[in-house]
């Protein structure tokens, strides 16, 4: 088992490439703390790890990675059922701000930012506080997003938040080098997941599948196994970088105005804030346009 007894914090491990997560590193010996702002999903989380056999190995904490206090209570809460931490992975994530950019507000922008990536960097603060005082390095691993990489590749305010979270893990692993803590990002593609389908797996499924030159789509497990690998010794000098797992989609070209051309770029027939699997209506406002 490559993670034997490492103790590691997943937020947003209620679902999706989280959920993946929790149970891949439970299977390869980690204790884990499943961290959620939705607590239905997070007792069930916790509910389905106890009944694969895992209890005694897994808690859950109910955290909202943009307060920076439920951050720092989610890294205590750790440590008082595991007593250290050895990998975190922040990874919680909504939709945010969809539609133009002229009809984005001041508050769609700020509860983007305040998730995605202020989030990440309350995660990496507390986090390598905590992997300092023990002094015997970790690992912290961001989830990017490709669009992050490069335009058209996501929603203007998901790509520039996700685009700061691949700039925070190249600033975090050089100043965090010396106290041999590894930092590093994985870049989903297109991935699905309950904040993805919008309760229709069904019929994303079959998009996804067609929307990269890989004749599958993207899974939460094909995030997991990235994941294992950046949090094991087989990354030992791997620090810094943004691990692209999408099916060849960037190399291929995201486009996905052209993919998804109701709710993003110009021509978008919708505007606001998706809130993902946080349990959180979104706060949608159509545009008069024919």
């Amino acid at each position: 088992m490559q993670l034997e007894n490492q103790v590691t914090i997943i937020t947003g491990g209620a679902s999706g490439m989280g959920l993946a997560t929790v149970m891949r590193f439970l299977t390869e010996g980690a204790r884990v703390m499943i961290a959620d702002y939705n607590q239905a999903t997070g007792e069930a989380a916790l509910h389905e790890a106890i009944e694969a056999g895992y209890a005694g190995r897994v808690g859950f904490v109910r955290t909202d990675v943009a307060q920076e206090a439920s951050v720092e209570e989610m890294i205590q809460a750790t440590l008082r059922q595991f007593g250290r931490l050895d990998v975190l992975f922040n990874n919680a994530g909504v939709g945010g701000a969809i539609g133009p950019l002229t009809e984005t507000t001041e508050s769609d922008w700020d509860y983007t930012f305040d998730v995605l990536a202020k989030g990440v960097f309350f995660g990496i603060k507390h986090g390598a506080r905590v992997m300092q005082s023990q002094a015997e390095g970790g690992v912290i691993i961001n989830t990017a997003s490709i669009a992050g990489l490069s335009g058209d590749g996501g929603p203007l305010v998901y790509s520039a938040a996700k685009a700061a979270v691949i700039s925070m893990t190249q600033s975090a692993a050089v100043e965090l080098a010396a106290s041999r803590i590894r930092v590093n990002a994985i870049c989903p593609g297109f991935i699905v997941t309950p904040l993805a389908d919008g309760g229709n797996a069904g019929a994303t499924q079959k998009v996804f599948a067609h929307s990269q030159p890989w004749p599958d789509y993207g899974r939460g497990e094909h995030i997991a196994g990235a994941a294992v690998f950046l949090a094991s010794s087989d990354s030992a000098f791997v620090t810094g970088e943004a691990l692209v797992v999408d099916g060849g989609l960037t190399a291929a070209g995201p486009e996905l105005s052209k993919k998804f051309p109701k709710t993003s770029g110009r021509n978008a027939k919708v505007s606001g804030i998706t809130k993902g699997s946080t349990g959180d209506a979104p706060e949608i406002r159509r545009l008069d346009r024919d």
